[in-house]
């Protein structure tokens, strides 16, 4: 599966932002979806994630209760809602996608998202 994240841009503390990731293949419904994101010279971590039918979610304890993964099987798209953005949130975006129990296999391409203070 492809994957196409987009939504990023540059925010003030205390906003909201709605990041969107767009597949094109087959079986979408089937993988399960992922959030990650990057700061420039450290590495990825994990944001959320979210079973291949919507049923369970999965947060990192440093986004709960501010970041929402959610999914539409219908549309093939994901997406991550994030609410009281601080500073500290600025970094590229990803999603990614697997099936089962395996790795992160696909990627999409990033999103920039910048928290001002």
């Amino acid at each position: 599966v492809q994957l196409q994240a987009s939504g990023g841009g540059l925010v003030q503390a205390g906003d909201s932002l709605r990041l969107s990731c767009a597949a094109i293949g087959r079986d979408f419904s089937t993988y399960v979806m992922g959030w990650f994101r990057q700061v420039p010279g450290k590495e990825r971590e994990f944001l959320a994630s979210i079973v291949s039918h919507g049923g369970s979610t999965y947060y990192a304890d440093f986004v709960k209760g501010r970041f929402t993964i959610s999914r539409d099987n219908a549309e093939n798209l994901v997406y991550l809602q994030m609410n009281s953005l601080e500073p500290e949130d600025t970094a590229v975006y990803y999603c990614a996608a697997r099936r089962g129990s395996s790795g992160w296999g696909s990627w999409g391409q990033g999103t920039l998202v910048t928290v001002s203070s």
